[in-house]
């Protein structure tokens, strides 16, 4: 087992929704920062670029783990594809983090301005925390029945029929969630963005 160092920021932050698939391997947490551009998907949640030099609040994460593995895990929750990057949704990069004890080497996860979703908007100021305050995330806006069909119709393979009924129906097709295929529902763009941000 190693150490390393890891940023963390939004739905991966302690207390979010994506904090529990590390939270064994954290040692130690502090406030730090890096630089870059933030912006807000649709489903709420921030991801950040590498494009501008706003300081981006997060944590900096001390991590004892097979350094290797988990970082293999974590490339993979996110879309990294080393092979073919232009393909990825986000890319790890070793950059520069400031916390109280200065600036160290660590690894962050920073979206593909390419594959950023259309309705994202910038966060002026990279002020993630604030405006998910006064904001909060379409999940948590989705009632429990929203949020249990979204998962099932996630978790499906596409080739199977996910029983609904016509109010949940309209509902999600109102909020963009779902779309109709004929035969059988899928999850529309949005609809997918939120079903990776519903903890499973």
């Amino acid at each position: 087992m190693t150490e390393f160092k890891l940023f963390v920021y939004g739905s991966m932050s302690e207390g979010m929704v994506h904090y529990p698939k590390i939270a064994d391997f954290v040692q130690n947490a502090q406030e730090a920062q890096i630089r870059g551009r933030c912006y807000r998907l649709k489903v709420g949640f921030p991801v950040v670029t590498d494009e501008a030099e706003d300081l981006i609040a997060g944590q900096l994460l001390t991590v004892a783990a097979d350094s290797t593995l988990l970082l293999t895990l974590l490339d993979e929750f996110h879309g990294v594809k080393p092979q073919e990057p232009e393909k990825s949704l986000f890319f790890r990069r070793e950059v520069n983090v400031q916390s109280a004890d200065g600036i160290e080497k660590a690894w962050v996860y920073m979206a593909n301005p390419r594959k950023i979703s259309l309705g994202a908007t910038v966060i002026e100021g990279g002020l993630w925390r604030e405006k998910l305050a006064t904001e909060p995330a379409l999940t948590e806006k989705l009632t429990d029945r929203q949020k249990q069909y979204i998962q099932r119709l996630g978790a499906s393979t596409g080739r199977e029929i996910v029983p609904i009924d016509l109010a949940l129906y309209r509902e999600l097709m109102n909020l963009e969630m779902i779309v109709d295929k004929g035969r059988r529902l899928a999850l529309s763009k949005l609809g997918h963005e939120v079903y990776r941000y519903l903890g499973r």
